[in-house]
């Protein structure tokens, strides 16, 4: 939502101090903070005629413009005040209260020339305000226009009798409100009853006729009508009796004549219905902080005694705000990308896509507060600082990657760097044992998220940074593993020596108990044979003493049948 000004009082915004011009800062401060359009309602005319009343009346205040009772000018430079607008919505009305022209004091009209055309190329509505009628002198006044034409430069030497486009004009210049005050006149021409505005378009009508008098009296009012296509006049009465005109701004309604209240509120309310937004040639609609720049523009040119041009003051306001344009836009991609990248980004096409992004609402940014970039020089410009951002951001992002990772390996592989300080890995079989962690770690590595762009590049630098150390365990393992192949073979040869010898004790010693079991067999089967014949000879003397013992029953029985044989046969017994 554009910013609301409330300025309870007006302040002074070019002083005018020895007829040097200067610009308040604090009244352009309030101005850069406008970001709404304004309708600028300027103010010019002879010292004490009643301009300061009328603005205070357009800003709804009966105070404020300082309005002075005396012979002596009041106002000094322009003043300005700020306020809502009455009628628009999100507009602002400015108001510029200029100093009286004429004022005796001042060495010449030089200054008031400057005053002059600073209310009339600052306002988008222009109010002329001189007393009683519209005079030769009050059009030889505004005839500074004229004079003006090479000051303001808007138009190469204009030929006044070349027909041109209104618009042009009305491009350049505000519309004109002329004020008559304390008018007494009849409104009547050739015996007609006239309206104000007939009767200005009657003064401001030239004579026909070619002679030099008459191109005399034409010329200011060709000037005007070229100038102020669009015109407006009021008249006012007097206010109210003279004796109160020196307390005219503390007078309520009621004490102003009815005709003078009816004929301020007919005015003030054509200014708020009529008077349109201040605006540059090319549609360029102003707003606070391009008036400001106009301001400046335009003071600095009188002051540094250059003509102010209005192409060139349109140019130098497109060059002021189309290169804030340029900063806010570089502002608006810088805020963004710093809410939106955590450096380093995981893939640099994550950052690319962030930054496509930032970059295309940098230049809505640019086109919404730029204008007349009509060869695209600061749309280029902001090109170029924003390819550079991206290289300088794509630089960052690298650089935060590599880092981070470096910090990462250092913490990752530091316990492994500190084992191999110790000796841990100086052993045979060593540098399988390295190789190994180192894999395990790399694998940790590589889980650990964020680690942008440059991760794989800064671990194979880490890596190629330790081969030194790899090779150095690596001849380690291999030199003790050689003297421990060499250990171990002996060791072999010596079991297999001293198994041989013991395979041979063992076949001795088999041998030997082959050959003593043999004895043992041998005496055993000698000492069964003899057993053997002990038992067969005394089996035999067994069955030897049976035998006897049964001879000896047999003989006896025979002995015995012998004798009863012989008893009973002596025969038989023979």
């Amino acid at each position: 939502m554009a910013l609301e000004i409330h300025m309870s009082d007006p302040m002074c915004l070019i002083e005018n101090f020895n007829e040097q011009l200067k610009v308040n800062q604090e009244a352009l401060e309030i101005l850069s903070a406008i970001t709404q359009p304004v309708v600028v309602v300027a103010i010019v005319g002879l010292y004490r005629t009643g301009k300061s009343y009328l603005m205070n009346k357009l800003a709804g205040k009966n105070k404020g413009f300082s309005v002075a009772s005396t012979v002596q000018s009041h106002t000094k430079g322009i003043w300005i005040w700020c306020v809502p607008h009455p009628n628009w919505p999100n507009h602002t009305l400015v108001l510029l209260d200029t100093e009286g022209l004429g004022d005796v004091e001042k060495a010449d009209n030089k200054n008031d020339i400057q005053i002059f055309a600073l209310a009339l190329l600052l306002s988008s509505t222009f109010v002329y305000n001189t007393v009683n009628k519209i005079d030769q002198g009050a059009i030889d006044l505004l005839h500074n226009v004229t004079e003006l034409t090479d000051l303001l430069k808007a138009r190469n030497s204009p030929d006044l009798d070349r027909v041109e486009d209104p618009a042009d004009s009305a491009s350049f210049f505000p519309d004109l409100v002329w004020t008559l005050r304390d008018f007494c006149l009849g409104l009547e021409i050739d015996g007609q009853l006239v309206t104000p505005d007939e009767y200005l378009e009657n003064s401001l009508r030239p004579k026909q006729g070619s002679d030099q008098r008459v191109q005399n009296f034409n010329l200011p009012r060709l000037c005007i009508q070229k100038f102020f296509p669009k015109k407006k006049c009021f008249i006012f009465d007097l206010p109210a009796h003279q004796k109160k005109l020196a307390q005219l701004e503390t007078l309520p309604d009621d004490e102003l004549e009815p005709e003078f209240v009816q004929q301020v509120t007919e005015f003030c309310s054509y200014i708020f219905s009529h008077s349109m937004t201040k605006t540059l040639p090319g549609g360029i609609m102003v707003n606070g902080s391009r008036l400001k720049n106009l301001v400046l523009t335009y003071v600095n040119a009188i002051s540094s005694g250059d003509l102010p041009c209005i192409e060139n003051a349109v140019l130098a306001l497109a060059q002021r705000e189309n290169s804030a344009a340029v900063q806010k836009a570089i502002a608006h991609y810088d805020q963004q990308m710093g809410q939106k990248v955590q450096l380093p980004m995981e893939t640099l096409q994550e950052l690319l896509d962030l930054h496509r992004t930032s970059e295309r609402e940098a230049i809505e940014v640019f086109m919404k507060n730029s204008f007349k970039d009509v060869d695209q020089s600061f749309q280029k410009e902001l090109e170029t600082l924003l390819d550079a951002k991206q290289n300088d951001i794509c630089k960052r992002n690298s650089e935060a990657s590599s880092d981070h990772c470096s910090a990462l390996l250092k913490d990752i592989f530091g316990p492994l760097e500190e084992a191999v300080k110790q000796g841990i890995y100086f052993k045979p079989g060593g540098h399988n044992l390295f190789i190994q962690k180192t894999e395990e770690l790399k694998a940790k590595y590589y889980q650990e998220p964020r680690k942008g762009i440059e991760a794989e590049e800064v671990l194979q630098k880490y890596l190629k940074s330790k081969e030194s150390v790899s090779h150095a365990i690596l001849q380690t393992d291999q030199a003790l593993t050689e003297k421990e192949k060499q250990k171990k073979e002996a060791q072999v040869k010596a079991e297999a020596a001293e198994n041989e010898q013991m395979m041979q004790e063992r076949e001795r010693l088999h041998q030997e108990q082959v050959r003593q079991m043999e004895i043992a067999q041998q005496n055993w089967l000698a000492e069964q044979q003899k057993m053997q014949e002990q038992q067969m000879q005394e089996q035999a003397a067994q069955l030897s003493t049976t035998f006897q013992a049964q001879n000896r029953s047999l003989l006896s029985e025979l002995q015995h049948a012998q004798r009863t044989v012989n008893n009973d046969d002596p025969c038989v017994l023979l």
